[in-house]
This record gives structure tokens, sequence and C-alpha cells, in this order.
């Protein structure tokens, strides 16, 4: 890249990257050469956006925390609209299984991270919290206007949901219709009963 050339969205360019590089060799091998070198910009870059890799790392992590959390986040606004099940799928599938797998073994190998998410979004927001937190507010919504059983326990459920998702992103098998179909099956067990 010749000098003084401005790079449109560059910090995501650099995030792309660093998603690419935890893919393919790991969060152990990440550094801010790698990222540089994936995304195919001097290293200077990074430290020009950033004031050091931690810093970067965070930014990334909160970004991608807020995709996560936004997604999850419109659940209780659905409450009474469309299909249960229909609605939890959306949610979990509004970011990229790639992404959330990214972002949790990020969260895993620099546990830190979380607590800098957290300052900047606030509790629970970091990756499958955010989901668990919004599809219990959701799944209690639904509760109560009879759409869930009325002896369902939401927030076991929603921690049955988030298992579900967890085991398939990071099994690497969060095929969209996989995830469909567990939580399909999941919540359909929980419908409330019809007279007949």
């Amino acid at each position: 890249m010749p000098r003084g050339v401005a790079i449109p969205e560059l910090r995501q360019q650099l995030f792309a990257a660093l998603e690419r590089v935890i893919a393919r060799d790991g969060a152990g091998r990440l550094s801010g050469r790698a990222v540089t070198g994936e995304a195919g910009v001097a290293t200077g870059l990074l430290y020009a956006h950033f004031a050091d890799v931690d810093d970067f790392l965070a930014a990334y992590a909160v970004d991608r925390a807020f995709l996560v959390s936004a997604g999850a986040a419109s659940l209780p606004g659905r409450v009474g609209t469309g299909d249960v099940a229909g609605n939890l799928c959306a949610a979990a599938l509004s970011a990229s299984p790639a992404t959330v797998l990214t972002l949790t073994r990020l969260l895993v190998s620099r546990p830190e991270l979380a607590g800098r998410v957290q300052a900047v979004l606030g509790d629970r927001t970091a990756g499958f919290d955010a989901i668990e937190t919004a599809a219990a507010a959701y799944l209690a919504g639904e509760q109560r206007v009879g759409r869930v059983a009325a002896d369902a326990d939401p927030a076991a459920l929603a921690l049955a949901l988030v298992g579900v998702l967890h085991r398939l992103v990071l099994a690497g098998d969060a095929e969209p219709e996989r995830i469909t179909r567990a939580i399909t099956g999941l919540i359909s067990a929980f419908a409330p009963a019809t007279a007949g």
C-alpha cells in the first residue's frame, strides 16, 4: 500500500483480518503483525489507530459484542408477533456463527477483555450472555401472553438455547439449518397445550 493513501473502513478491515487469523491459527498465535499481514496493510497502521494490541483487541471485542447483543436485544420487542422459535432463531443467527466463535475464542483466551466490553456496553453483553439475557426476557414475555407454556422456566430455556448455540458454534457445526432445527425442537416442547 503506498504511503499517504487513505484506507476506507480500516477498523473493519483489521477486525475481519483478526477473525481470519483466529480461525486459521487460533487465538494463541494472535499478534499485531499477524493481523496487519492478513489485512495487507503496514504494521504501523494498527498503532496509528489503536494505542496497542490490547486496545485493538478490546475495540474488536466491543464491536462484535455489540453486534451480538444488538441482534438479541430486539427479541423482547417481538413478543406476541411471528413464531416464537422463528424469532429466537432470527436473533441467534443475527450475528454470523463465525463471528460469535471468534469472539468466544478471544474472550476465553483473554478473559480481561470481557470486563472491558462490560465497561462499555454494560453487564451480560459479551457474546452468549447477551443472547441468554434477551432470550429469557423474550420467553417470559411470550409466557405472559400465552405463547409459551405457563409451567415453562424462561431462564432455564434461555440457558438451554445458549447451550445449544455454544455447542454448535464451538464444534464448527453452526449451519443455520441445524441451529434452526435445534432451537425449534427445544422450544416446541414448551408450546402451550391446546384444547382439543
